[in-house]
């Protein structure tokens, strides 16, 4: 493509050289930079694209965009943008043929519920007859085909390509992820949504974005920049659900189980095979279990109406819908045991998972809760999970998530700092998370129920930089 073709409609402050030249692809890593490549130069949190400039106008680069331009402008064509991660993502829009305008594309954003909520609405729409395609952590799918997942939100080159691989599937809808990561790096700029959906937000992230009010309004941006023509979709029982669509251009909707809204919804009945539920007057049975399930589905049944689809028919398939994967997916032992494998990574997230289980689970059984936290990542809410793990669990374990970078031993010591004296005494610390796993389902007896939280999916521990196989089923299986 030509270059000048290629930034029809992108913004740009300025031209140096010939903009009539070829790209042979668009590139923001440097290392993959080659002949005939137009290298995007973005600031980003470790190092900065712009000083890989030369190194990449030495290995072919035909064209750069920048932000500044420097000081030595011979060997290729450079374009000065305000923003050039915004740009990148417009730009890999056109690359691809802007494959989100033939798509119906939703993205749901918030901190706990995307998964369940994108997986759920993926299922449902291929289960009432259409081609689809998902974006999501757990995995990505073109219509059955899986395409492993690096990130909530796919890097704007991947994902655009992702896209048109869909379009060229025939997909007719497309369900995404959308992280605050991505909104805040612009990883969606250029792209046109149909629909957002807000689930709610918690703690989470405040490593990357330092204050809990930027980490909410970067989750607005995403709605302030919904056309007219598209929906939002917003819890109202989250404190910032209205905040979210104050400024939206969409065509608002609501969802509750507390208070008037457009979709409600209450639980007549609950076990851990699932809830009957009345949603808008009409009862139906689904598999999924927790208020914070009865929020998620609210959110696909209205999301469902708002495309069109026809509210028996919606009902329906949402009772055929199952669990996806690390999202309160039960185990169930011959020995009369119950565990749970959960993604729970925040304080929010674990303290609804345990309020659902203690609703459910026996008078007089157990509640054996193993829990760890991620290394590099917000230590602000560790000992915040663990106090909540402990008021809610009959016995607390807890031991090693993903410690990454950091000392195992020093996340659980932030752990163990949200808890008093006797807190800590009643407190099993295993840093060892197969050995956790096993000391838990040692402890349990007939009817009792094991919580394993925070991986959920994940199949991998990274520890010191290497990736090691993991994974919670594997584990609770092997003693079930």
């Amino acid at each position: 493509m030509i270059l000048s073709e290629l930034f029809q409609g992108v913004e740009m402050d300025s031209v140096v050289g010939n903009a009539d030249v070829e790209i042979r692809d668009i590139q923001f890593d440097s290392r993959k930079v080659g002949e005939g490549s137009l290298f995007v130069a973005t600031p980003g949190t470790i190092v900065d694209g712009h000083s890989f400039i030369p190194q990449c106008i030495a290995a072919g680069a035909t064209a750069i965009v920048c932000e500044h331009l420097p000081e030595d402008t011979a060997g290729a064509t450079f374009v000065v943008v305000k923003n050039s991660p915004k740009a990148l993502g417009e730009l890999a829009s056109r690359w691809y043929g802007e494959p989100s305008k033939h798509l119906i594309l939703v993205g749901v954003t918030g901190t706990n519920g995307k998964t369940t909520i994108a997986t759920l609405l993926y299922k449902l729409t291929r289960a009432m007859g259409h081609k689809a395609g998902l974006l999501s952590t757990v995995c990505n799918y073109i219509e059955d085909e899986a395409v492993p997942a690096t990130h909530t939100t796919p890097d704007a080159l991947e994902l655009n390509g992702l896209l048109a691989r869909m379009v060229a599937g025939g997909c007719e809808y497309c369900f995404m992820e959308v992280s605050s990561h991505a909104i805040a790096q612009e990883r969606i700029a250029g792209l046109d949504f149909n629909g957002g959906i807000f689930t709610n937000l918690t703690r989470d992230h405040i490593d990357f974005h330092k204050t809990f009010d930027n980490y909410r309004d970067t989750k607005k941006h995403f709605f302030d920049l919904l056309p007219q023509t598209a929906f939002a979709i917003t819890n109202k029982d989250d404190k910032n659900g209205l905040v979210m669509t104050q400024n939206t251009q969409a065509q608002v909707h609501t969802y509750s189980t507390h208070t008037i809204a457009d979709y409600k919804a209450q639980i007549l009945e609950e076990g851990f095979e699932g809830m009957l539920l009345n949603i808008n007057s009409q009862e139906v049975f689904v598999p999924l279990v927790g208020r914070f399930n009865v929020s998620n589905l609210l959110a696909i049944y209205g999301a469902a109406l708002c495309l069109g689809f026809e509210k028996n028919e919606v009902l329906r398939v949402l009772s055929t819908l199952q669990p996806v994967n690390g999202r309160f997916e039960t185990i169930y032992s011959p020995k009369g045991w119950t565990a749970i494998v959960d993604y729970a990574h925040t304080p929010d997230a674990v303290e609804n998972v345990i309020n659902t289980i203690n609703e459910i689970r026996r008078q007089g059984s157990k509640l054996i809760t193993v829990v760890g936290c991620g290394g590099n990542r917000d230590k602000g809410k560790r000992p915040m999970m663990a106090k909540l793990a402990k008021q809610g669990s009959t016995q607390l374990i807890l031991t090693s998530d993903n410690p990454r970078d950091e000392e195992p031993q020093d996340i659980l010591n932030d752990m163990l700092a949200g808890l008093n004296e006797d807190e800590k005494h009643s407190t099993l610390v295993i840093e060892n998370r197969r050995q956790a796993i096993r000391t838990a389902c040692t402890l349990a007896g007939k009817d009792d129920v094991i919580l394993v939280a925070g991986k959920g999916h994940e199949d991998y521990q990274i520890i010191k930089g290497v990736k090691h196989h993991f994974d919670d089923h594997e584990e609770v299986k092997a003693m079930a």
